[in-house]
């Protein structure tokens, strides 16, 4: 089963590189440029490079964003570097003066976009005492993006992004599977994580969707999707931006790290960075282990549906992690 697992992916990834060639060639600078995979997950990432020159193009797997979607990532982003000093990764228009573009291989259309590249590392969560102080920096960087958005609500509220609430997430129709075929698990866990599930549910209910709480957001900034530049931190990868609670792009901002000793530390650095640009209330304050779980949750979805290497070095071990988070988290809020 795992060879066939590996042929079927070996095909997969040429798909893809023929997709990257091809959508290179509709960049007349990049004429003899190298095309180098360097990460497959959601999308698969090529280092384009020229000479001295660098680039970064992005193939999105099919049937995950419409162009249209794509299309009003890219104008957020552009939108975020125009009101913004945080430095982000840039789209590059094509040779048609498009961001997006389609190529068509065994009848179904792949979109990709070429970006600026983005020098700098990912914080690494082994240096902890560097972590905590980055973090309130990521609160600042999170801050200013929900800031600028709830001042212009009106203008985003139908924006053509994704939703990420809990039904997207947790409930009937998860964008990133079911967590419950997730690795690991039991018919014992599956009623444990089940309580967690709707108490999540019954809290985001109170919690409501008000324009102070909930908007478009970047909902993926883990670790790998910052860039460390000296004391500077870029951002990068708005694949999944999308309509969530603000919230949400701090327990994002936990992934993976979620039952590392130091996250009170890296919370409250968050926090104290946050409060800077605006303020959050009590209610919200209390709401973050909610957050914080369900995010969670969406992760051991993700390693359940994905076969990459990120997926791979998880594995179930990530889920049995989760037992003592389930189990706090449900002897703090299950009955409040």
């Amino acid at each position: 089963m795992e060879q066939l697992n590996n042929i079927a992916l070996d095909g997969v990834l040429q798909t893809f590189h023929d997709v990257a060639k091809e959508s290179v060639k509709r960049y007349h600078f990049l004429n003899g440029a190298h095309v180098k995979m360097i990460d497959y997950s959601e999308n698969a990432t090529y280092l384009i490079q020229k000479e001295k020159e660098k680039y970064i193009l992005r193939v999105n797997r099919p049937n995950y964003h419409s162009k249209e979607e794509i299309e009003a990532e890219i104008n957020w982003l552009l939108t975020l570097h125009d009101e913004s000093a945080i430095e982000v990764s840039l789209p590059i228009k094509a040779d048609d003066a498009t961001f997006v573009n389609s190529v068509e291989i065994h009848g179904i259309t792949y979109h990709s976009s070429l970006f600026t590249f983005v020098d700098g590392k990912a914080p690494d969560e082994d240096k902890e005492e560097d972590l905590v102080r980055q973090f309130e920096t990521i609160g600042k960087i999170s801050a200013t993006f929900h800031k600028y958005i709830i001042e212009n609500h009106d203008q985003y509220k139908n924006y053509r992004r994704m939703t990420w609430d809990y039904e997207t997430i947790l409930g009937e129709n998860p964008k990133w599977g079911k967590w419950q075929d997730g690795l690991g698990f039991t018919p014992e866990r599956i009623a444990l994580y089940n309580r967690a599930s709707k108490t999540i549910k019954r809290k985001l209910e109170k919690f409501g969707k008000d324009k102070a709480r909930y908007g478009l957001i970047h909902s993926d900034l883990r670790l790998a999707n910052l860039l460390l530049d000296g004391e500077k931190i870029k951002v990068i990868d708005f694949d999944d931006c999308g309509f969530s609670w603000y919230l949400h792009d701090l327990a994002s901002s936990l992934s993976f790290i979620e039952h590392k000793p130091y996250v009170k530390d890296l919370i409250q650095s968050w926090l104290k960075g946050y409060s800077t640009i605006r303020t959050l209330t009590d209610e919200e304050i209390e709401m973050i282990p909610t957050f914080i779980l369900m995010r969670r949750l969406q992760l051991i979805s993700w390693i359940g549906s994905r076969d990459n290497d990120t997926a791979r070095y998880f594995g179930e071990e990530y889920t049995i992690q989760s037992d003592p988070l389930v189990l706090d988290y449900l002897a703090k809020f299950e009955k409040k």
